[in-house]
């Protein structure tokens, strides 16, 4: 006895190309978005405002500003503690941004190797 799929389901070859279809456009989407948040830049300030860093989507850190009265010769681990807070905090941005506009594209699909 042969097994019978409800109508619509199994589909044959014009259900896979729809498929294909599907996930080429989905690619294409998530490169233009990749290509979008590669220009895209993110802000962090940490210290109230001793320090503020500028990282580009692409993950190049496009400025760094510091406020002349953070910068103490007898406390350089400060102002190093700082910078790497405000980068840290930048990059996170950078990861948290990209994950969200990506689960957007896949509807939460997790599509190893897309980004």
């Amino acid at each position: 006895m042969k097994a019978r799929l409800p109508k619509g389901m199994g589909g044959g070859p014009q259900n896979m190309q729809s498929m294909i279809k599907q996930a080429q456009q989905m690619q294409e989407l998530m490169e233009a978005k990749q290509e979008e948040l590669k220009e895209k830049e993110f802000t962090a300030t940490v210290g109230g405002g001793a320090v503020t860093v500028v990282i580009n989507g692409a993950k190049e850190v496009k400025s760094l500003e510091l406020k002349p009265e953070v910068v103490d010769p007898e406390d350089i681990e400060m102002l190093q503690d700082l910078v790497i807070s405000a980068m840290n905090e930048c990059l996170r941005s950078i990861e948290e941004t990209t994950a969200a506009e990506m689960d957007q594209i896949t509807g939460g699909l997790n599509v190893p190797g897309m980004f």
